[in-house]
């Protein structure tokens, strides 16, 4: 009689091991990614860079920015003393600390659904879908603390999907808790999350709905108390979401992602499509009313057509979730654990992902490498960066950046941070008066007359043409921007002034 294992194919024996190497690809993929962009020379053009250049400043915000009586807390506490910690640890620069927290926060964001699912190749495909219509990989890659509520929404939302069917236990409250801390800790957004707890109720969740709301109160309060301030902290907080959307006449002045969205069109066919694809295969799926993902997403598409971030933030999560929980059902129905064809497919989605995301198509990921920057130790800009204790001008948040990364220690106040409505109002005017008449020079009058010899104003123009305003004496520094300062005499028998080399990253 011959031996039932002997006819059996030698690859059998290695099946076993196909869960682990689907697992195992899933993981690295998600961590190649960001090691092969910033490969490239990319970091981000904004919050990146202050946070990075706060900790190597050793500085508070209103010794960095000039602000109103608002703003007296770190913002984003948690994130900032992070860094600070690192910094003091380790003595790096702050671009080392800009990668760390690209690099981090992807790994972060990636990896965060990956506890609550059987068929991680699910996420990937989700991921390599969700980039091609709205670059969701490319906003992972900012490096921002946003990405910890983010991960913190997917977690929870994902945990309910895996959990939901039965009353949240002990572990799960603990768990929630902690979470609802750690955001509010690292990111202040905290009144946000009445978006999560809305879209339970709305599910019909109201046991879930009712645990988390306890568990979001103790959350926020902790998460306050950790920075000190346990009552200021969430106040301010939201006192200043009120100054950053309305303060603003019109949203053309706003911040980019504090303007209007314009539908996202293709993630409501994404929706319509998983419709279909639930009648087509039959999956044993949750009805998307009883989904508190699904009314989350259709809240928060709603108030995109207000601001862009809740779809960007809180929307394309919850939608990624449906997504996730509904290509998982198809490929259990479909694959067998340790097939080697589901793990063909995941090592397909896996290519398809990496070469998606990190493909440097129009030198989306290289371009800062022509970046140009105000220097304090370029000797072609001696005596143009503003002097101890002056204010640095200038109503292009770009600006504000990129100087502030380059000269984290330097002895001056910026007026225009990362969010204009926090400047003094009377500043505020100017700089909405500015970006309101497109950059008319005449707007920039009440700085001007109110600027000492150690401010400087910087404007953004071309290189031929000064930017037209005699009451101060102008520097072209290269790349379009020009430094201007009060008038000074100078001594007899000086040179005129060079055009300073402009200085790469």
């Amino acid at each position: 009689m011959t031996d039932a294992n002997s006819s059996a194919s030698p690859l059998d024996s290695l099946k076993r091991y196909v869960p682990l190497a689907v697992w195992a690809v899933v993981i690295l993929v998600i961590l190649a990614i960001p090691l092969k962009i910033i490969s490239y020379g990319y970091l981000p053009g904004d919050d990146t860079l202050r946070h990075a250049a706060k900790a190597v400043s050793g500085k508070t915000w209103p010794e960095i920015l000039v602000l109103n009586d608002t703003y007296k807390i770190d913002h984003e506490f948690g994130w900032n003393l992070l860094l600070e910690k690192i910094y003091q640890r380790e003595n790096c620069s702050a671009e080392s600390l800009a990668v760390f927290s690209v690099v981090a926060m992807f790994i972060l964001a990636g990896w965060s659904a990956l506890p609550w699912l059987k068929r991680p190749e699910a996420w990937l495909a989700t991921l390599t879908l969700a980039t091609l219509v709205a670059a969701v990989c490319g906003r992972m890659m900012l490096g921002r603390p946003f990405l910890v509520t983010f991960a913190v929404l997917l977690t929870l939302l994902l945990l309910w999907q895996k959990h939901g069917a039965a009353p949240p236990k002990t572990w799960m409250l603990l768990l929630a808790t902690a979470l609802f801390a750690l955001g509010t800790f690292v990111h202040g957004v905290w009144y946000l999350w009445a978006l999560l707890l809305g879209s339970f109720f709305l599910a019909g969740q109201f046991r879930w709905a009712i645990s988390l709301g306890f568990c979001w109160a103790i959350g926020v309060f902790t998460g306050s108390a950790l920075t000190g301030h346990p009552f200021e902290y969430p106040l301010q907080a939201f006192k200043l979401a009120l100054l950053a959307v309305g303060a603003h006449a019109t949203t053309r002045t706003m911040a980019t992602e504090l303007q209007p969205f314009d539908g996202n069109i293709l993630a409501v066919v994404i929706l319509g499509g998983l419709l279909v694809l639930r009648q087509l295969a039959k999956l044993n799926a949750v009805p998307l009313t009883k989904n508190p993902a699904f009314w989350l997403a259709c809240i928060c598409w709603v108030l995109g057509f207000k601001v862009a971030r809740f779809w960007d933030d809180w929307g394309w999560p919850a939608l990624m979730v449906l997504m996730t929980v509904d290509l998982q059902a198809l490929l259990q129905a479909r694959f067998a654990p340790d097939s080697f064809k589901r793990l063909g497919l995941t090592l397909g989605l896996a290519a398809a992902m990496f070469l998606c995301v990190t493909s440097d198509a129009h030198s989306r990921w290289s371009q800062t490498l022509s970046d140009r920057y105000l220097t304090a130790d370029n000797p072609g800009l001696n005596g143009w960066m503003p002097d101890k204790g002056g204010i640095f001008y200038t109503a292009d948040m770009t600006l504000f950046y990129q100087t502030f990364f380059k000269n984290p220690r330097g002895d001056w106040r910026y007026m225009l941070g990362f969010e204009p409505a926090w400047m003094p109002k009377e500043d505020f005017d100017v700089y909405h008066s500015v970006l309101w008449n497109l950059g008319e020079v005449k707007a920039y009058d009440p700085w001007i007359k109110k600027m000492q010899p150690a401010d400087r104003l910087v404007i953004r123009g071309g290189r031929g043409t000064s930017p037209g305003i005699p009451q101060l004496e102008w520097n072209y520094s290269g790349a379009g921007i020009w430094v201007g300062r009060t008038p000074r005499v100078p001594p007899p028998g000086t040179p005129p002034p060079t055009i300073p080399a402009t200085v790469p990253r």
